[in-house]
């Protein structure tokens, strides 16, 4: 027979989901808001004050009417025991053992009408006589409440009056605070005194009912004042952190580039006296961006200006250049060397008017891109082959590791060419002639490129500035292939255009990676293909192939798999 099996789930388990859900979000609002934070400290404090207070309140209540009870109880016990002594002390000795009784039971009437106790109590000290009265016990008092203690006081001091806080019954079966009153009666008797030890109830009950109300008006007026001192505190801290909120949102605003946004300014206190301070700060600040973007847009103006009005000299001192150059075998050897030089430097002066030129363009913002879909692997495989001279007369063999990389993305091939170009120019620069890998990868959102490296790598504080304009890691060294020092900084500005990265990871004696990352559909760059801290043990391996043959894929491409 097949049961049906039903799952039932456990409310604890969703309770204590829900609790840490609440005890999540409690955190983040005790973190993020100062109104709540001050709220919650105000009144937890004020509540704890209030707590002290009410107790030592009570306690000091419960006190005050117990001992002013007990006081006026004691009052009226010996007042009447005064009276009832008075009455014996007066009465005519007799040896009648009824008028003995009597006189008994008219003193116990006479003390319950003096005091305002029903509960009396009147027994024999010393062996019992048949000549002496019996002992008196009303019917609602109890000899448990005596204890040995208050019996031995009381018969050993006559003249002195004893009591101890006792538990009464009470009609409903339910016992009630009490004082117990005892002193001594002194009986005449035919061979003198009979001694008798006399007892008296009294209930504390209005006392502990007065005391009861007292508490109860305590707590809730203690409640009402944490909830008024709690509301008092939220009004207080809204007319303060509204405007600090206000600030903040303004703050963020003008960090945004909104430089036009100002706080609104109310009255003479400390918060108008800041609101003005904060909307001078923002006007200063303004009004020295608008000067700064007004140098700036002069000095790329100048530097564009410049640009172009070489241009036409440039090109004449080149093509003279040019020409001179050519014939320089025909000089003497120093004036061959001057035309040798003054050839090489006006090619680099050409770079250098042209990477301005660019830069310039990037600073004016008018850069746009020309996009078509590209093949980052072939590309690689055509800036490597079209610098294959330059890497052999440094030394340096270049590898091609493309696991992926082929899909053609939209890109502007020029400039990410150039990149590449770049990158791999300062490896084989810095290389010290061992080997350099190009490593081309790929996945759903992104393509990467990177380039490696075994030369003398740099410092941590030079890599924070390599994407600096005409910083040079070491400026003793002499450049070998004619760099500007704005290469770097161009190759920066064609990865950002592109919405991509251009990241590098440098040590000293292992050398240095940098890896160009684009993404393929616009997204912001969270992650990339290729790793940039490279293997060691991948590395290690690299480097000790030395400069072998790699394989070639097709003619005038050198790739390794």
């Amino acid at each position: 027979m097949t049961g049906a099996v039903r799952t039932v789930s456990s409310p604890r388990v969703g309770g204590w989901r829900d609790w840490r859900s609440v005890r999540d979000r409690l955190a983040t609002l005790w973190r993020r808001s100062l109104r709540f934070r001050t709220i919650v400290i105000t009144v937890t404090l004020t509540a704890a004050t209030i707590l002290v207070t009410c107790v030592a309140m009570a306690l000091v209540i419960q006190n005050e009417l117990f001992t002013a009870r007990k006081d006026q109880v004691l009052l009226e016990a010996q007042r009447a025991t005064a009276a009832a002594q008075a009455t014996l002390d007066a009465a005519v000795d007799s040896t009648d053992p009824a008028a003995a009784q009597t006189l008994m039971n008219g003193i116990a009437t006479r003390l319950s009408q003096q005091s305002s106790s029903d509960l009396i109590a009147l027994y024999r000290i010393g062996p019992p006589s048949p000549l002496a009265p019996q002992p008196f016990i009303s019917p609602a008092f109890e000899s448990t409440l005596v204890s040995d203690a208050l019996r031995t006081q009381v018969q050993s001091s006559p003249d002195l009056q004893w009591w101890q806080s006792v538990a009464l019954p009470s009609d409903n079966g339910r016992e009630v605070p009490g004082i117990l009153v005892g002193h001594q009666l002194r009986f005449p008797a035919e061979d003198g005194v009979d001694s008798y030890e006399l007892y008296m109830g009294y209930d504390l009950t209005s006392a502990s009912q007065t005391l009861a109300f007292v508490q109860v008006l305590l707590w809730v007026v203690g409640l009402v004042l944490v909830v008024l001192i709690g509301a008092i505190a939220w009004f207080v801290l809204r007319s303060v952190t509204t405007p600090i909120a206000d600030a903040a949102e303004t703050s963020a605003k003008l960090a945004a580039g909104d430089l036009g946004v100002r706080l609104p300014v109310r009255g003479e206190d400390e918060l108008a006296t800041l609101n003005r301070s904060f909307n001078a700060m923002a006007d200063s600040i303004e009004s020295q961006i608008k000067e700064l973007a007004d140098l700036s847009l002069v000095q790329q103006r100048f530097v564009s200006d410049v640009s172009h009005e070489l241009r036409t000299p440039l090109t004449t001192i080149k093509l003279a250049a040019d020409i001179i150059n050519d014939q320089r075998e025909e000089f003497d050897p120093v004036t061959g060397r001057a035309a040798e030089l003054l050839h090489a430097q006006v090619q680099r002066f050409e770079v250098l008017l042209t990477d301005l030129l660019e830069i310039s363009r990037y600073d004016a913002g008018s850069v746009q891109l020309e996009r078509e879909a590209t093949s980052l692997a072939h590309l690689a495989e055509d800036v490597i082959e079209s610098m294959e001279q330059l890497a052999e007369g440094h030394g340096s063999d270049v590898r091609l590791v493309a696991p992926g990389g082929y899909t053609p993305v939209d890109m502007d091939a020029r400039r990410v060419r150039r990149i590449v170009r770049n990158l791999l120019g300062n490896a084989i620069e810095h290389g010290e002639g061992r080997p350099i890998v190009v490593s081309v990868d790929s996945d759903r959102d992104f393509v990467a490129l990177g380039v490696r490296d075994f030369g003398l790598g740099m410092k941590s504080e030079d890599v924070e500035r390599v994407f600096d304009r005409f910083w040079r890691a070491d400026p003793s060294r002499v450049r070998t292939i004619g760099g500007t020092g704005l290469g770097l900084s161009i190759a920066l500005g064609d990865a950002r255009l592109h919405g991509g990265t251009l990241a590098v990871w440098s040590e000293p004696g292992r050398g240095s990676n940098f890896v160009l990352t684009l993404p393929r559909d616009g997204r912001p760059v969270t992650g990339s293909p290729l790793p940039l801290v490279p293997d060691d043990e991948q590395g290690g391996a690299l480097e000790a192939l030395g400069l072998t043959q790699p394989i070639s894929t097709r003619p005038g491409v050198r790739r390794t798999t």
